[in-house]
């Protein structure tokens, strides 16, 4: 919207930014979000976050880990190379155990970490946020609540007077 990532509200302590968001979800803002040097309960809940899709990617990728690494060892030990050792059948699954466990917590493990990534839109190397004069203060004793530009209910003049009536520190445009 012209060149303006979102208009940003400080805030001295976390009590304050809670507040604030959940007005500022009353009066129908959508797309917020908040910025503190460190994490506050309740704060996702306000904010409305409420994406759990890593859990089930983990999941996913666990179970297929599993099913790779059995199959892997199934092929190789039943079809690929029989080999008879001491007269025990070829598809002997407990000793499949532990290279499938290990190969469903590696897989697992990386699902996790480039899921969180991706979800996230990671890496990001420049937000405009941090064209925010002050805000290099969230990483250490500020509280920040920025209302994006491309809200629905976004208008420069009224989300500036709305976060003006939360009594904050300062508010501020934010450009791209």
């Amino acid at each position: 919207m012209n060149g303006l990532h979102g208009i940003v509200a400080e805030f001295d302590n976390p009590e304050d930014l809670v507040v604030a968001v959940h007005k500022a979800r009353e009066n129908g803002y959508t797309r917020l979000d908040a910025y503190t040097p460190f994490p506050i309960h309740g704060l996702a809940e306000a904010i409305g976050f409420k994406d759990n899709r890593v859990p089930w990617i983990i999941f996913i990728f666990g179970v297929l880990g599993a099913a790779i690494g059995y199959g892997l060892q199934y092929y190789i030990t039943t079809i690929n190379y029989q080999l008879n050792v001491g007269g025990r059948p070829t598809h002997s699954w407990p000793h499949y155990i532990p290279v499938t466990f290990e190969s469903a917590v590696l897989l697992a493990a990386f699902a996790a970490v480039l899921g969180m990534l991706a979800l996230n839109g990671l890496p990001h190397p420049h937000h405009p946020i941090f064209n925010h004069s002050r805000f290099e203060l969230a990483t250490d004793d500020r509280f920040f609540l920025c209302i994006e530009a491309d809200d629905p209910q976004f208008d420069p003049s009224e989300t500036m007077q709305f976060l003006r009536s939360l009594d904050p520190t300062g508010v501020e445009e934010v450009p791209e």
